[in-house]
């Protein structure tokens, strides 16, 4: 009989000890894949909030907790329009959460005149041109059954939807644009930006404007669509997630670690005649400390694949409990499951290693005595 057919008729037949260590595990692994599948598609979601539509650049207060909380004075975009390279610029105000019942709508605060709003496609009506009105996206004019001629609330402010437009752009076409100086007084930021689109002249190159920017104006980050994944570092938040992902990998390592050692020394405790006796009739330390080692990692593996299943619907429940489904949405990826059976089999490895040592340290003339 081979030594891991052994090894796991040795777990089966020990069911309820088995079934608890790896439920243990299990709770461990399904914290590292909820949290690995929230932590990806918050930061999915965060680097969509820098996607400022047909703009070459987006100005960003460095080190903002995120995107929405950033500061920029907009007697900047005067600045930035004598800049060499930058053929226009255009401040934003992004307001989130301000849209009653519509949580995860954000409105953009703007100037009609920008080219920003210059290049919408208006599917019905026109660009806003007075205080008291607003143009809303395609997909969220679909959503709210809003149209042109309908109100839209924005933090107490109501204001008359006057077009509908198009952008290409999901966050933008499932929000709205109002006016900039409406958006500065609903956030309290008189003379203030969220952010500076920036476009650039013919012939500029992005990576080349985004290092002379940083050498006018300091205190910026600066986010070019060429640039793949910046959005995502920029974010304190998201960068936050992915620590908090690190020390919880470790903590289920530690405590999965620890109770798979606390049940594999009392069953070596327990079977110490029986070690004795296949040392008796041949077994080699390395074969001992070996079945030892497959039965550890056997109930860890157990507990792994419970832990994924658990893992996937948690961060979903997760989610749906914290009301955040507007905001983010967990993504469950191969290499996010991996991570998870990863560490179950780097417990069952880790775990199992002290009872397979302290396995081949049993003395069989000492064992057999004791009976």
């Amino acid at each position: 009989m081979s030594l891991l057919r052994q090894s796991f008729l040795v777990v089966w037949r020990r069911p309820l000890r088995t079934f608890l260590t790896a439920l243990g595990i299990a709770f461990g692994i399904a914290t590292i894949v909820a949290l690995l599948a929230v932590s990806q598609g918050a930061q999915q979601s965060a680097s969509k909030f820098f996607k400022l539509g047909p703009s070459d650049l987006g100005l960003f207060q460095a080190n903002a907790a995120d995107p929405t909380t950033s500061v920029l004075p907009t007697s900047m975009a005067a600045q930035l329009d004598r800049t060499p390279g930058v053929a226009a610029s255009t401040p934003l105000i992004l307001l989130l959460g301000d849209i009653p019942k519509h949580a995860g709508a954000i409105a953009f605060g703007a100037d009609p005149n920008g080219f920003l709003l210059q290049r919408l496609v208006f599917l019905k009506g026109r660009i806003f041109n007075a205080p008291d009105e607003a143009v809303v996206g395609s997909d969220f004019a679909a959503s709210s059954h809003l149209g042109v001629g309908s109100t839209l609330t924005v933090a107490r402010h109501h204001l008359r939807i006057v077009g509908v437009y198009h952008i290409g752009v999901v966050y933008q076409d499932q929000g709205a644009f109002i006016p900039l100086a409406v958006a500065q007084k609903i956030s309290n930021r008189p003379s203030e930006a969220t952010t500076i689109a920036v476009k650039l002249g013919a012939g500029a190159k992005p990576a080349a404007a985004t290092r002379a920017l940083h050498r006018r104006f300091g205190g910026l980050e600066i986010i070019s669509g060429s640039i793949q994944g910046e959005s995502i570092r920029s974010g304190i938040n998201a960068q936050l997630l992915s620590k908090m992902a690190l020390v919880i990998v470790v903590l289920a390592m530690v405590i999965g670690g620890i109770g798979v050692v606390n049940t594999m020394l009392i069953s070596v405790s327990e079977r110490r005649t029986e070690f004795a006796l296949l040392s008796a009739v041949g077994w080699s330390s390395t074969q001992i400390a070996t079945r030892v080692l497959f039965e550890g990692i056997l109930t860890t593996l157990g507990g792994a694949i419970l832990g994924l299943i658990l893992g996937v619907f948690g961060a979903q429940a997760l989610v749906h409990l914290l009301s955040a489904g507007e905001y983010t949405s967990p993504v469950i990826t191969a290499w996010v499951l991996g991570r998870g059976l990863l560490v179950g089999v780097l417990v069952g490895v880790l775990g199992g290693l002290l009872p397979a040592w302290r396995a081949t340290r049993v003395s069989p003339a000492r064992a057999l005595a004791q009976q």
